[in-house]
């Protein structure tokens, strides 16, 4: 059975789930109870990654300065991650992020685009920290494809690559069939790690299939925190993967549960469901991150959040066109109003 390196993404990925408004306190109990727990790498920055607090994707509370130093003041044997998407981020937030004491750096680009990602695994590797490929919006790539992708990260010096279930899309099969992939075609020294949304309720269960497919990293967000439907639960998937046999290296799951249940749920503004725009995230293939941004296009225009959602995902959007919601809901909302100058004739 295969040895587990669990992430925990609660105060990045999990972000969005309060609009990026995690306070001082928030990001010390949350860091600490995990650093009890044993999870070896814990993801710390604005939702969007470093340089995402932005009117664009939303303003955080803390700075990603306050909040990294905050983590690595209170860890004790975690690492803190960071994670950075080229072009949102850059060499500037990298270098001060590093200076904080980030030991662990995950460079996300779109599926097609990871030649854009290597001055930044590079610069990671230099400074002597750990560096991750992410491959987000896996779903739209064909298994073989997104293989050659990872192979670029892992030229660049990535010591793990990431299939990345963005859009919570991915159905049980294409998981197995994306991470087999990449096993074929990376050098064994090279890891494999799985990040998945639940939208289609299978963040948990795709977990499973990665690992029995050659995954060696799984990610999770405390009581299911996340964009969308919120991503795979950190301590379910924890539970899950103990049972099915699988070593999760380090980490006390009875601690993480209390943990996730006294620290995090509280926070969370109302459970994690699978509401019908998160449904129709994981349906459409749309970003996770958008449905915040759905919904607040969907207040200003009159357009169902479904709606917009639905033809974002038809039109193929990818993380960082977030200015395409508001010109999609302007779109729909104009279409409705000549259908109804019309039947008023």
């Amino acid at each position: 059975m295969a040895q587990i390196t669990l992430v925990d993404t609660t105060l990045r990925d999990g972000s969005h789930a309060v609009r990026h408004q995690f306070n001082e306190q928030n990001v010390a109990d949350l860091a600490s109870g995990l650093d009890r727990a044993g999870i070896p790498v814990i993801e710390i920055t604005h939702g969007d990654g470093l340089g995402g607090s932005s009117l664009q994707y939303g303003r955080s509370l803390l700075s990603d300065e306050e909040m990294i130093s905050i983590g690595v003041d209170t860890v004790q044997d975690s690492k803190v991650a960071v994670l950075l998407l080229p072009g949102i981020g850059t060499h500037v937030e990298l270098e001060r992020a590093l200076d904080l004491g980030a030991k662990v750096v995950r460079v996300a680009t779109h599926c097609t685009e990871a030649d854009i990602s290597a001055q930044h695994i590079e610069m990671t590797k230099s400074r002597g920290a750990l560096a991750v490929g992410f491959l987000m919006m896996a779903h739209m790539l064909e298994p073989d494809d997104l293989a050659k992708q990872a192979q670029l990260m892992a030229s660049y010096g990535a010591d793990v690559v990431y299939v990345t279930d963005s859009a919570g899309a991915l159905l049980p099969d294409m998981v197995g069939a994306r991470v087999r992939a990449l096993r074929s075609a990376l050098d064994d020294a090279v890891e494999i790690g799985f990040h998945g949304h639940n939208n289609l309720g299978l963040a948990v269960g795709n977990s499973l299939v990665a690992v029995e497919s050659g995954a060696t990293w799984i990610d999770g967000a405390m009581a299911g925190f996340g964009a969308g439907a919120g991503n795979t639960a950190t301590e379910v998937v924890a539970a899950a993967l103990d049972k099915a046999g699988h070593e999760v290296v380090g980490v006390d799951i009875f601690e993480l549960m209390r943990v996730a249940e006294e620290k995090a749920r509280p926070l969370l503004p109302s459970s994690t469901t699978i509401s019908r725009s998160a449904l129709m995230l994981g349906y459409a293939g749309v970003y996770s991150s958008f449905l915040l941004h759905a919904y607040r296009a969907s207040e200003r225009f009159g357009v169902d959040p479904a709606e917009i959602l639905l033809e974002l995902g038809q039109r193929k959007m990818v993380g960082g066109q977030e200015d395409m919601i508001v010109d999609v809901a302007i779109e729909l909302s104009q279409g409705r109003a000549d259908q109804g100058a019309t039947n008023s004739r």
